[in-house]
Protein backbone atom coordinates (compact mmCIF):
# COMPACT_ATOMS: atom_id res chain seq x y z
CA UNK A 1 0.00 0.00 0.00
CA UNK A 2 1.51 3.25 -0.99
CA UNK A 3 1.14 6.31 1.41
CA UNK A 4 1.21 9.78 0.39
CA UNK A 5 2.18 12.40 2.83
CA UNK A 6 1.29 15.70 2.92
CA UNK A 7 2.70 18.64 5.43
CA UNK A 8 -0.05 21.55 5.06
CA UNK A 9 1.62 24.89 5.70
CA UNK A 10 -0.17 28.23 4.34
CA UNK A 11 2.60 28.71 1.70
CA UNK A 12 3.66 25.54 0.80
CA UNK A 13 2.40 21.55 1.00
CA UNK A 14 5.44 19.24 1.59
CA UNK A 15 4.89 16.26 0.30
CA UNK A 16 6.51 12.39 0.63
CA UNK A 17 5.83 8.93 -0.38
CA UNK A 18 5.91 5.48 0.97
CA UNK A 19 7.13 2.71 -0.55
CA UNK A 20 4.70 -0.11 -2.75
CA UNK A 21 5.38 -2.18 0.72
CA UNK A 22 4.73 1.12 3.38
CA UNK A 23 8.26 0.53 4.70
CA UNK A 24 10.54 3.24 3.87
CA UNK A 25 9.48 6.91 3.37
CA UNK A 26 10.98 9.54 0.84
CA UNK A 27 10.70 13.21 0.21
CA UNK A 28 9.14 14.15 -3.69
CA UNK A 29 8.24 17.46 -3.65
CA UNK A 30 7.05 21.03 -2.42
CA UNK A 31 4.10 22.47 -3.87
CA UNK A 32 2.35 25.82 -3.54
CA UNK A 33 -0.44 25.63 -1.17
CA UNK A 34 -3.12 26.87 -3.35
CA UNK A 35 -2.20 24.21 -5.86
CA UNK A 36 -2.88 21.27 -3.60
CA UNK A 37 -5.43 22.81 -2.19
CA UNK A 38 -7.57 23.88 -5.62
CA UNK A 39 -6.68 20.46 -6.87
CA UNK A 40 -4.69 22.06 -9.56
CA UNK A 41 -3.20 19.99 -12.10
CA UNK A 42 0.57 19.74 -10.42
CA UNK A 43 -1.20 18.45 -7.67
CA UNK A 44 -3.13 16.22 -9.93
CA UNK A 45 0.10 15.18 -12.13
CA UNK A 46 1.31 13.86 -8.48
CA UNK A 47 -1.22 11.40 -7.47
CA UNK A 48 -1.47 10.43 -11.26
CA UNK A 49 2.34 9.78 -10.97
CA UNK A 50 2.37 7.98 -7.56
CA UNK A 51 -1.17 6.04 -7.09
CA UNK A 52 -1.85 6.47 -3.59
CA UNK A 53 -4.10 4.32 -1.27
CA UNK A 54 -3.81 6.48 1.68
CA UNK A 55 -3.45 10.10 2.36
CA UNK A 56 -1.43 10.97 5.74
CA UNK A 57 -1.53 13.77 7.17
CA UNK A 58 0.75 15.91 9.93
CA UNK A 59 -1.53 17.34 12.73
CA UNK A 60 -0.05 19.89 14.96
CA UNK A 61 0.76 18.88 18.55
CA UNK A 62 1.39 20.64 21.82
CA UNK A 63 4.52 19.28 23.57
CA UNK A 64 1.88 17.66 25.65
CA UNK A 65 0.08 16.18 22.74
CA UNK A 66 -2.77 17.82 22.46
CA UNK A 67 -3.94 19.24 19.28
CA UNK A 68 -2.06 22.33 18.75
CA UNK A 69 -4.01 25.82 17.83
CA UNK A 70 -3.60 25.02 13.64
CA UNK A 71 -4.85 21.35 13.92
CA UNK A 72 -8.51 22.34 13.03
CA UNK A 73 -7.91 24.50 10.15
CA UNK A 74 -5.34 21.79 9.03
CA UNK A 75 -7.66 18.97 9.82
CA UNK A 76 -10.59 20.51 7.83
CA UNK A 77 -7.81 21.91 4.65
CA UNK A 78 -6.85 17.90 4.89
CA UNK A 79 -9.83 16.29 4.47
CA UNK A 80 -11.41 18.90 1.25
CA UNK A 81 -7.54 17.34 -0.01
CA UNK A 82 -8.82 13.49 0.54
CA UNK A 83 -12.30 13.95 -0.49
CA UNK A 84 -11.12 15.90 -3.95
CA UNK A 85 -8.69 12.89 -4.33
CA UNK A 86 -11.27 10.30 -3.50
CA UNK A 87 -8.62 8.66 -0.99
CA UNK A 88 -8.92 7.72 2.85
CA UNK A 89 -7.39 9.99 5.21
CA UNK A 90 -5.30 9.48 8.56
CA UNK A 91 -3.50 11.93 10.39
CA UNK A 92 0.49 11.78 12.42
CA UNK A 93 1.76 13.49 14.92
CA UNK A 94 4.17 15.77 12.88
CA UNK A 95 5.59 17.13 16.06
CA UNK A 96 9.59 18.37 16.09
CA UNK A 97 9.42 17.41 12.34
CA UNK A 98 9.99 20.23 10.85
CA UNK A 99 12.83 21.57 13.21
CA UNK A 100 14.24 17.74 12.80
CA UNK A 101 14.15 18.36 8.74
CA UNK A 102 16.04 21.74 9.47
CA UNK A 103 18.69 19.96 11.78
CA UNK A 104 19.25 17.68 8.79
CA UNK A 105 19.49 19.67 5.75
CA UNK A 106 22.02 21.94 8.49
CA UNK A 107 24.16 18.98 8.81
CA UNK A 108 24.18 18.23 5.10
CA UNK A 109 25.45 22.09 4.97
CA UNK A 110 22.75 23.57 3.19
CA UNK A 111 22.09 27.26 4.43
CA UNK A 112 18.74 28.69 5.33
CA UNK A 113 18.11 29.96 1.52
CA UNK A 114 19.12 26.80 0.61
CA UNK A 115 16.95 24.76 3.09
CA UNK A 116 13.71 26.81 2.34
CA UNK A 117 12.13 24.81 -0.57
CA UNK A 118 13.32 21.56 0.82
CA UNK A 119 12.34 21.28 4.87
CA UNK A 120 8.31 20.59 4.26
CA UNK A 121 9.10 17.97 1.75
CA UNK A 122 11.75 16.36 4.22
CA UNK A 123 9.59 16.98 7.71
CA UNK A 124 6.47 15.20 5.71
CA UNK A 125 8.87 12.01 5.10
CA UNK A 126 9.83 12.32 8.89
CA UNK A 127 6.52 11.54 10.39
CA UNK A 128 5.41 9.46 7.34
CA UNK A 129 8.57 7.29 8.77
CA UNK A 130 7.52 7.42 12.09
CA UNK A 131 4.14 6.19 11.47
CA UNK A 132 5.29 3.63 8.40
CA UNK A 133 7.22 2.34 11.43
CA UNK A 134 4.67 2.35 13.99
CA UNK A 135 1.91 0.45 11.68
CA UNK A 136 4.50 -2.20 11.24
CA UNK A 137 5.22 -3.08 14.85
CA UNK A 138 1.61 -2.90 15.48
Amino acid sequence: MRVLALDIGDARIGVAVSDPGARVASPVAVLPAPEVLGNAKPWKRLLEDWEPELLLCGLPRTMAGEEGPQAQKIRAQAEAVAKAAGLPLQFADERLSSAEAKRSLRESGLSEKEMRGKVDMIAASIFLQAWLDEVSRA
